[in-house]
């Protein structure tokens, strides 16, 4: 495997996003926004049921106001996002972010729809750790991100069950790592490996080669690429992250 030294980025593109801007000071509340992204996976389709979010500030339960729907993940991918949820939350320590599915998920292989069987603790949601204080006349925007490549799996029957593996970040507080693979026939898996050992993986697109990993942690990351077996890995080291910003690669060659 071939290892590349990343001295400096090309480029630093700031997020659009931030997670805490003012909009009243005299206010008791805030505002919470959350988008839904996902990474790229070997499926033609990933559609999830989103029936509410709600979230736990000082141990109540309050529900949002949420653009319910059937979203397909693959849609949300290398950067693209959509907006669940605008509301006002009161201020305090918020613990935990609830999704809440309904029944009419599904993922498409090979051309053929087949329903997703989600787990029977589903109905009280999938709960989301977060533990951060929420101050009054504050923005804060949450990306969920779905994982929708480890989140499905196949059974020994041939039917498939969903097995969420989601992530919350701000990206104001995180970076991202974004470029492109080429040929993009390699289909490498890339892995961002962090300072902690912590991992995080996406697969790049299959027909433009891009790729992006978000909510990354400030520091230095080394990136694996796990090509198509005709191809020869790539390991990158160093690969540096900055808050708030987008890291972009030269584009990856694979031979």
């Amino acid at each position: 495997m071939r290892t590349y030294k990343i001295l400096l980025a090309l480029f630093i593109l700031p997020f659009m996003l931030t997670a805490c801007d003012e909009f009243n000071n005299e206010s008791d509340s805030a505002k919470i926004r959350f988008l839904l992204t996902d990474a790229p996976g070997n499926f033609q389709e990933v559609n999830i049921d989103v029936q509410a979010i709600q979230v736990i500030i000082d141990d109540s339960i309050y529900d949002l106001e949420t653009n319910q729907g059937i979203y397909n993940l693959l849609e949300f991918v290398n950067g693209e996002d959509t907006i669940l949820v605008t509301d006002e939350v009161p201020s305090g320590m918020l613990s935990q972010i609830r999704l809440i599915l309904g029944e009419n998920n599904s993922v498409m292989v090979d051309s053929v729809v087949y329903d997703i069987k989600t787990p029977s603790a589903q109905q009280s949601g999938l709960k989301l750790q977060v533990h951060e204080d929420i101050s009054g006349g504050v923005v804060y925007t949450y990306v969920i991100d779905f994982d929708a490549a480890r989140s499905i799996v196949k059974t020994g029957n041939g039917k498939f069950i969903l097995k969420p593996v989601i992530r919350v970040f701000t990206e104001a507080i995180t970076g991202s790592i974004e470029g492109v693979v080429q040929p993009a026939e390699a289909r490498p898996t890339v892995l961002a490996i962090g300072p902690a050992d912590d991992t995080t993986s996406v697969f790049t697109d299959t027909l433009s080669g891009q790729f992006m990993i978000r909510g990354l942690a400030t520091g230095l990351y080394d990136l694996e690429f796990h090509p198509d077996t005709a191809y020869d890995g790539i390991t990158l080291v160093d690969v540096e992250v900055f808050a708030g910003q987008s890291n972009v690669l030269d584009t990856i060659w694979f031979e």
